[in-house]
């Protein structure tokens, strides 16, 4: 792979907690000569940097990123200054006030450095924990970490060599004291996609939504701009969504809002009962918005415009990629019918472009996974890997599979059926261990205290479950000791049925 590639410089876009285990993992190769880490915001940390001033943002209901998120035009003769942007490009994050964690500390924390503490954290100790992680392993520096900086445009260079591709980065940074923008181009031997997956919101095309947002301003938002309850006090509020950020907002509310909260559901989660919890009012999906301000339901019920102040849509997010230029690069990057990448491997490699790879996008371990990933790529790029990659027929066949499979979500990588054991495994296979000099991450283990954590140690209970304990102990850490703090521990008889990392 080395002879072919001669991988030398990768850029990373993103320094969220993929761009930093990434940067982490190709470093400890001792064989890269540039590895540049490309962020937009001012500091490192990814989605888990907390901005608490509220924003708005303009819905746009049934579109999707390439509509809403388009490309910015790219001025002519780089390296240029022009005036800033004024294009919304969502670098705002989704964090709220009281957010904690929902995925227990031993599975968040890489396997070198622990959290501060677990199992659920307040959502500064992740900021805070990727911010220190570049520090801890020296790549903090301007050298390694670009911020207040936007990859605006990723193409591939081909060359007459054959087998040898590289990639132009068009780069575009806000000088906030001369208030321009400043645009220059990098080339690198190899691009890693960390941007994260939590910016650009989706809401669904409802009948007389467009309509409703146009005659009622304001009244209607997405849950990526909520911040506190407290500007919502004694206001009727209408949650949309009961995944983990409808849970959240809805026990979040109760503390100011007027109660009954109404959340409407799709279909019952996990955490669902047969009854409503108190102070929840139950509602089916939403069948259409009248201009009268009534809101009607599925099941023929309604809200009328002064039972509801404001509606809250929590209806999660799609993936962004308009710094991807496809006609540069001969096809598209993400396919917004099929909710996947365009011909991946492992959810982390490209066959058709060997220089490329992925980090974070699927849903698993959260940050634990992005270690296998990192690892195998920085192994497989330094040309260091025994096992090496498969040819590019049985890439493509991974994906083909996955495909005839009609998984409804093709990133999502369940627990219960042993598939992120194998996953993981056949990332670990790949990555292989360090060298005998001790150059190269090795991959960390599935120890059984992390497996006992993801199994039971659960943010809210499950209602169903044959049994539901609370248990005390003593301090936590990522080495499986125990937290002063009680946490619930969940035994189901449906394991097998219902994917354990659905809170991610």
């Amino acid at each position: 792979m080395a002879e072919e590639s001669k991988v030398r410089s990768v850029a990373i876009i993103g320094a969220g907690s993929s761009g930093a285990i990434t940067a982490a993992a190709l470093d400890a190769e001792g064989y890269f000569e540039r590895i540049r880490v490309f962020e937009r915001r001012e500091t490192a940390g990814g989605t888990w940097i907390y901005d608490p001033a509220p924003f708005n943002l303009t819905l746009h209901p049934g579109q999707i990123p390439p509509q809403t998120d388009p490309p910015l035009h790219i001025p002519d003769g780089l390296p240029k200054i022009t005036s800033p942007s004024t294009q919304e490009r969502f670098a705002k994050t989704p964090i709220y006030a009281n957010l904690t964690t929902n995925v227990p500390s031993i599975a968040m924390a890489f396997s070198d450095i622990e959290f501060a503490y677990g199992p659920f954290v307040p959502h500064n100790i992740p900021r805070q924990y990727i911010e220190g992680y570049f520090s801890a392993h020296k790549l903090d520096n301007s050298s390694n970490l670009v911020l207040n900086t936007t990859v605006e445009d990723v193409s591939l260079i081909t060359s007459s060599k054959k087998g040898h591709e590289r990639w132009k980065l068009t780069l575009r940074k806000y000088d906030a004291v001369q208030q321009h923008d400043e645009w220059w181009e990098e080339i690198f031997d190899a691009v890693v996609l960390a941007n994260g997956h939590y910016a650009v919101p989706f809401v669904p095309k409802v009948k007389g939504l467009d309509e409703y947002l146009e005659k009622f301003p304001g009244k209607v938002v997405h849950s990526k701009t909520y911040r506190s309850p407290v500007i919502y006090n004694n206001k009727k509020v209408l949650v949309i969504g009961n995944s983990a950020s409808g849970r959240d907002l809805t026990e979040d509310l109760k503390a100011t809002a007027h109660l009954p909260i109404y959340q409407s559901r799709r279909s019952r989660s996990r955490w669902d009962g047969d009854t409503p919890p108190p102070e929840i009012e139950w509602k089916p999906i939403i069948a259409e918005f009248h201009s009268n301000g009534t809101i009607e339901f599925e099941d023929g019920t309604s809200l009328l415009h002064d039972e509801v102040d404001v509606v809250i849509y929590a209806t999660g997010y799609l993936p962004s990629y308009p710094f991807w230029n496809s006609k540069n690069n001969e096809g598209i990057l993400y396919d917004y019918e099929k909710k996947r990448l365009e011909g991946s491997y492992l959810h982390t490699f490209f066959p058709k472009y060997p220089t490329l790879a992925q980090v974070g996008l699927q849903r698993s371990l959260s940050f634990r996974s992005f270690e296998y990933q990192a690892i195998a790529i920085a192994r497989v790029w330094a040309g260091k890997s025994v096992k090496g990659l498969p040819s590019k027929e049985a890439q493509i066949e991974w994906q083909e599979k996955r495909d005839a499979e009609k998984r409804e979500k093709f990133h999502d990588v369940p627990w219960e059926n042993g598939e992120v054991k194998e996953w993981l495994g056949e990332l670990y296979a790949i990555a292989g261990l360090g060298d005998l000099l001790g150059k190269g991450r090795n991959p960390p283990r599935l120890t059984p205290e992390l497996i006992w954590a993801i199994e039971n140690r659960k943010k809210y209970p499950e209602p169903g479950n044959e049994e539901s304990d609370k248990v005390e102990a003593g301090k936590e850490t990522s080495n499986g000791e125990e937290s002063e703090k009680e946490w619930v521990i969940v035994r189901r008889s449906d394991a097998k049925k219902k994917d354990l990392l659905h809170f991610i």
